[in-house]
């Protein structure tokens, strides 16, 4: 597989991106979309054409430079296509979260002052329209995938049209007016690094989102130094699944169309499972909940197996562990472990890799800390597992870890162009061509982060002797117990989540005088150990309520306090009977936890936990 890094000096905007992607490779299948076990592919030359034809269209509609443009839209070729189309009109994409709310999607609406929305299928049409009722600015609703045929005119003052007919108004146009083509590609490459290319909205874990400007050079540059580390190449095949709303997805899309990779689309979250299988990917991108889920997965499967295959599982992990712990700490590996390696991979580990597809080479975790036995596992069994680190305000990379020399734990080095200091509350700040403009309508908020050229990023952290980043916690979320005790709950939320039985953990205990935790348990998990051990599960509201359960989480808060300061030690815990959902509101589209509606719906059991002197069981 050639590493040879594309000349893309003829790339200065993201609207020139349709361009080079057809003019310097020749692939059938540039994007694709899993719809169940088949798939639908958009060529090289398609997706220029269709990029086209619909920016022509929408251009018919009203859309002029610099208006805002929103998508709403699950992850698919045709967000792709949308953002594309809008950028070449030389207007800016505003993304929005498809599982938002309409009073939430209306907020971003109204704050961007966006007229023209590209949603995805009759439901956020349904949502596009409530909203429309109470805000008259909204003229032009573009449905990707409507269910029914939708009319060329639903009338002033509201205009709904499919995709399809969109696209038709631009080809019809291109052949009506001689040299269309060429203005076309005239405007689209006619614009410059420092316009505006899109608002990204924060996905508010408390408060209304802010809209952060980013420019096209400012994205560009982190396209450029993040394919510096990953060194992605038109052989590469890469699989996405998270929503490209957010920002880390997108920067990932826009490296793989540079670098002439064929990105494939899942058909939904909750088919990512199948869809690796099916696609075989060579790199891929995630948020650690899915990886620690994979990892938890495959410990679930050979905790019911039969004890001839648990004695084999743990005897090849051991060889694993043995082997990929020496490499990551730069020595050779025990010679018994290197003697072992290759029949504990044809018995096990590629049965494990196998449900990938087999052929990953490089998986990114961004967004959140990855938990350390996760990541040590990926290594283990051959799936090298690279945590990166960004915000939405620097579009997004900061650092990454080298693919020769990662990190397990770190965040990893600064990509080329970023500099990282330290101040002197541990807050990490950052410089570099991929810092925001600002915040949209939002000058004192862009103030409080952007000073004397670096980014105040609200995160606590450190840099080592050889330049690798690591996290610790989020400035806002450092609990100050009522002893004056600073306590960063994320690491002691991280042991927590590595035992298979934890699904979610939440420390708390600001202006406490001990800290407590929340803990949601893996229900499989939990009821197959509990099935193994001769008990019937129950509901979940039984479950978490038996003294038997409460003491299997004690344990595992007894394990965790052995190494924690006393101040840290959890003194207090509670059993949640339900998961955190995005459907719920306890986590964010990317799925974050939002730690302010958790306590907030907790609050009761809260209060218990600090006046019983017993674990609370709801």
């Amino acid at each position: 597989m050639s590493r040879l890094a594309p000349d893309t000096s003829d790339v200065s905007t993201l609207a020139d991106l349709p361009f080079y992607v057809a003019t310097h490779f020749d692939n059938p299948a540039q994007l694709r979309r899993c719809v169940g076990h088949s798939r639908h592919d958009l060529s090289s030359r398609g997706l220029l054409e269709r990029v086209r034809a619909v920016s022509l269209g929408l251009q018919s509609l009203g859309v002029h430079t610099g208006d805002r443009v929103g998508i709403v839209c699950e992850s698919r070729p045709e967000w792709c296509v949308a953002d594309l189309a809008i950028l070449t009109a030389r207007a800016i994409t505003v993304p929005v979260y498809p599982t938002l709310s309409a009073v939430q999607t209306r907020f971003i609406l109204e704050d961007a002052r966006i007229s023209v929305v590209v949603v995805s299928d009759d439901v956020q049409l349904a949502k596009l329209r409530e909203i429309a009722t109470s805000y008259p600015a909204l003229e032009v609703i573009v449905v990707v995938a409507p269910v029914e045929p939708i009319p060329p005119l639903a009338g002033p003052p509201l205009v709904v049209r499919s995709m399809d007919d969109v696209a038709t108004d631009g080809l019809t146009r291109l052949q009506r007016e001689p040299g269309l083509a060429d203005e076309f590609e005239r405007l689209a490459r006619g614009g410059q690094p420092s316009d505006l290319a899109t608002f990204i909205y924060t996905s508010g874990t408390t408060g209304n989102p802010k809209g952060v400007m980013l420019t096209h050079h400012n994205i560009l540059s982190n396209v450029r130094a993040a394919n510096a580390v990953l060194g992605v190449v038109p052989d590469d095949l890469a699989l996405s699944y998270l929503p490209l709303s957010h920002t880390f997805e997108r920067l990932a899309l826009y490296v793989f169309l540079i670098a002439g990779a064929s990105v494939t689309f899942a058909e939904s979250l909750q088919t990512v499972a199948r869809d690796l299988q099916n696609v075989a990917p060579t790199i891929m991108t995630g948020v650690p909940r899915v990886y620690e889920k994979f990892h938890h997965a495959v410990l679930d499967n050979v905790a019911g197996a039969p004890p001839l295959r648990r004695l084999l599982f743990a005897w090849a992990m051991k060889v694993a562990y043995a082997t990929s712990r020496a490499r990551l700490d730069g020595r050779r590996p025990p010679v018994w472990a290197a003697l072992q390696r290759p029949l504990a991979d044809l018995l096990v580990l590629r049965k494990i890799r196998a449900r990938t597809g087999g052929r990953l080479r490089t998986v990114v975790s961004g967004s959140a800390p990855l938990a350390h036995a996760t990541a040590e596992f990926f290594f283990a069994v051959g799936m090298p597992i690279i945590e990166a680190y960004g915000l939405t305000e620097t579009a997004p990379g900061l650092t990454i870890n080298p693919l020769d020399a990662p990190r397990v734990g770190s965040a990893g080095k600064p990509i080329p162009g970023v500099d990282i200091r330290i101040a002197e509350d541990g807050e990490i700040l950052a410089r570099g061509p991929n810092m925001m403009v600002g915040y949209y309508n939002r000058p004192d908020d862009t103030a409080a982060v952007l000073r004397d050229g670096w980014l105040h990023t609200g995160d606590i952290g450190h840099v080592d002797a050889d330049g690798y980043l690591y996290i610790t916690d989020r400035k806002k979320d450092l609990i100050v117990t009522s002893g004056g005790k600073n306590i960063a709950p994320a690491p002691i939320e991280l042991r927590l989540k590595e035992s298979p039985l934890v699904s979610e953990a939440i420390v708390i205990g600001d202006r406490r005088n001990f800290p407590a935790a929340l803990v949601v348990p893996n229900f499989v998990v939990l009821e197959a150990q509990l099935r193994q051990a001769g008990g019937l599960p129950g509901t979940r509201e039984q479950l978490v309520r038996r003294p038997d359960v409460v003491a299997i989480y004690q344990r595992l808060v007894d394990a965790i306090n052995i190494d924690l300061a006393q101040f840290e030690k959890i003194k207090r815990f509670a059993v949640l009977p339900s998961e955190m959902t995005i459907e719920g509101g306890e986590l964010t589209p990317t799925l974050k936890l939002r730690r302010s509606i958790v306590e907030q719906r907790c609050a009761a059991i809260i209060e218990q936990m600090y006046s019983n002197r017993e674990p609370v069981t709801t």
